[in-house]
């Protein structure tokens, strides 16, 4: 490419920017509107452009080699003062004479006001740094803005022969500008209702490519021959007669959904979503219930050791209402040689009908019988081929459960989960009181720990979360380990205080926590291990130290290990400072509702609070804003409807290369 040298090109390279194809994809991360062109009589402070002269360009140094260059520029109403910091170059590019678009932020430095370092480029040429909807790129030290902006203008003409990704009918019947145009405009807006058309043709062709490589995937998995598990009434009856509470509507509904998808012949795909504590357990623990009747192995996996052997005791105690305990075996990295042998040997035989386990469970040798239902819980903390793996070890497609407890807003799960069929849990189990949550002060610290002491002496458990194991000199944050310290030693000396973290071992983890379920331990100081399905019905208490410091979907996360139980849950939400709580975390005061809280936190901080959960790189979304769910909506439609008309994606290169690579990263397989 003309301009671009060896030395350049490296710094590109730094970039991740290696062929023009990479340059042209690489947006702006913000825009500077230099385009209303002022007379110098008329500039105010802030962002300004003039179109002037410039005369008396000098260069010296101050000090220590900070470098100065100062100049004047002057049109027909006055003159302002220039300066530029460390560009020696300035003085020599400049002509007496000419007239320039100067663009920079105009403001008092030292008691004088000037333009410091403006951009200036000849009013006569093609300007891309002045006089303008300016891009601004996301840069290293060794590459500047400007620098890509000259290289991007460099290829306009080849931007302008890109092919066309969609059919013409699409692009007529929406209104949408050229895929080149979008392009150009991306780069180079010519005004801001410019930047927002490009930024609705290239959204929309995002959610359209994802919509289709959902929609291709779900189509082949139709396709797919499975095995039909029966529904079992007396069964079904029987299980829930043996329940010591109700199900809700939601419960009831879903496992409704569930149990119709199973006996079909084609491969159920369906996503639990469900609110915390919203009962997900007992609705596979049901579904299991039914497969194993069929004749069928039932493999769980959850992403945690503690969450592994809660789900195999709660559904070992579960299925024994029917008769199937001596059916549930455990398979976890920490159990003893001797122990998994056994295991393996009964999984094999076909003498266990529930397998619970984590990635243990996809080991090449565990070998399985007979294998109907897979069910992933928290499946995003799994990579594609991890729940791949453990697919193929039933020798055709079985049926696929995935849970999750994080309440993601509508627009967002279609999106991610396009492919899914969706269950919706949002009711919390009759009799739970939703848990209290305040907002403290740490000036108000020793008064809280002195009401939570009386607290404790009813017999109650307090969890303690911290955003840190240790105490870290560029994060000035609590950490476990100091507060664990601290109410050992200073406020909570009579009481067992345990501590609890990621880089325990797992014999460690599974020791701390069974010590805190039999109460034997009465305050827990954790990390965000603790954050997902751990259930002790008696901790009644959660302090989370630092809580500005959490995202808004995790703090909901970590209070829905509180109230568990018929007793009231507390939970304080402990300031890093004295300084106004944000909108998000007063939220928190006022709903338990995760999916309104969901909302919330996509509407205030986008979908990056609940993508950096999920597989956002993945899904590479670089323009489309997923709070618009309008746009979703069309990108979903024109997608079914392209694959209705029966269109060939060949026909569209770009299109169908983002299809292939999406079909491979999305979620369900």
């Amino acid at each position: 490419m003309k301009g671009v040298g060896k030395q350049l090109g490296t710094k590109m390279n730094s970039l991740g920017i290696f062929t023009i194809s990479d340059l042209v994809d690489y947006y702006p991360r913000r825009y500077d509107d230099y385009s209303k062109i002022e007379k110098i009589n008329r500039i105010k402070p802030g962002p300004v452009t003039i179109q002037a002269e410039i005369k008396q360009a000098k260069g010296r140094y101050v000090r220590r080699g900070m470098h100065v260059t100062e100049a004047v520029a002057t049109d027909e109403t006055g003159s302002v003062r220039l300066v530029w910091f460390n560009q020696p170059y300035r003085a020599e590019g400049l002509k007496n004479g000419e007239k320039y678009f100067i663009s920079g932020d105009f403001g008092l430095r030292k008691g004088r006001l000037s333009i410091q370092n403006p951009s200036v480029e000849l009013a006569s040429g093609f300007n891309v740094s002045t006089a303008r909807i300016v891009p601004v790129y996301s840069t290293k030290k060794n590459v500047k803005s400007w620098q890509i902006r000259k290289l991007i203008s460099g290829c306009v003409d080849l931007i302008g022969r890109t092919k066309e990704t969609l059919p013409a009918w699409i692009i007529e019947e929406l209104g949408l500008i050229s895929y080149s145009d979008a392009k150009i405009s991306m780069h180079l807006p010519e005004s801001q209702e410019d930047l927002e058309r490009a930024r609705r043709r290239l959204g929309f062709d995002e959610i359209f490519g994802l919509s289709i490589a959902a929609l291709l995937n779900k189509n082949k998995i139709k396709s797919e021959e499975g095995q039909a598990i029966k529904f079992d009434e007396k069964l079904a009856k029987k299980f829930v007669s043996g329940l010591p509470f109700d199900l809700t509507d939601s419960q009831r509904k879903s496992i409704w959904q569930i149990l119709l998808d199973m006996q079909k012949a084609t491969p159920m795909n369906r996503l639990l979503e469900g609110d915390v504590g919203s009962g997900k357990t007992v609705v596979a623990a049901m579904v299991s219930a039914i497969a194993i009747a069929n004749g069928f192995q039932v493999a769980l996996m959850a992403p945690t050791e503690i969450l592994a052997r809660q789900h195999g005791e709660t559904l070992y105690d579960l299925l024994g209402s029917v008769g199937m305990a001596e059916k549930v075996s455990m398979l976890v990295g920490s159990m003893t040689q001797k122990q998994k042998t056994l295991a393996r040997k009964r999984i094999k035989s076909g003498d266990t009908g529930l397998i619970v386990g984590t990635h243990a469970l996809i080991q090449d040798d565990v070998k399985l019988s007979n294998l109907g239902l897979v069910i992933i819980d928290e499946q995003h903390r799994f990579g594609v081929e991890q729940r791949k793996k453990l697919q193929k070890k039933a020798g055709y497609m079985p049926h696929v459960l995935a849970m999750t407890a994080t309440p993601i807003p509508r627009s967002l799960a279609l999106t991610l989960y396009g492919e899914l069929d969706i269950s919706l849990m949002s009711q919390k189990p009759v009799g739970r009181k939703p848990p209290i949550t305040e907002i403290c002060s740490p000036n108000s610290k020793k008064q809280l720990y002195e009401k939570i002491e009386t607290m404790l002496e009813d017999g109650g458990q307090m969890f303690v979360v911290c955003p840190l194991i240790s105490k870290s000199e560029a994060l000035k944050a609590p950490s476990a380990e100091e507060v664990h310290a601290e109410l050992q030693k200073k406020y909570f000396k009579n009481k067992t205080v345990g501590l609890l973290h990621g880089k325990m071992k797992s014999v460690e983890k599974d020791k701390i926590m069974s010590e805190f379920q039999s109460g034997n331990i009465d305050i827990l100081v954790s990390t965000t291990v603790i954050e997902v399905g751990i259930d002790v019905a008696n901790a009644n208490i959660m302090i989370i130290v630092g809580a500005d410091r959490f995202g808004l979907a995790q703090i909901h996360q970590l209070r829905g290990r509180v109230g568990r139980s018929n007793k009231q849950g507390y939970c304080y939400l402990m300031m890093s400072d004295s300084s106004a709580p944000s909108r998000r975390l007063r939220a928190l005061e006022y709903t338990t509702d995760g999916f309104k809280l969901a909302e919330l936190d996509l509407e205030i901080r986008g979908p990056g609070s609940i993508y950096g959960t999920l597989q956002h790189g993945a899904l590479d979304l670089r323009v489309a804003n997923l709070s618009d769910s309008k746009l979703i909506s069309e990108a979903r439609n024109y997608a079914q409807k392209f694959i209705e008309k029966g269109e060939d994606l060949l026909k569209y290169p770009e299109l169908n290369s983002r299809v292939t690579e999406l079909r491979a990263v999305t979620n369900l397989n």
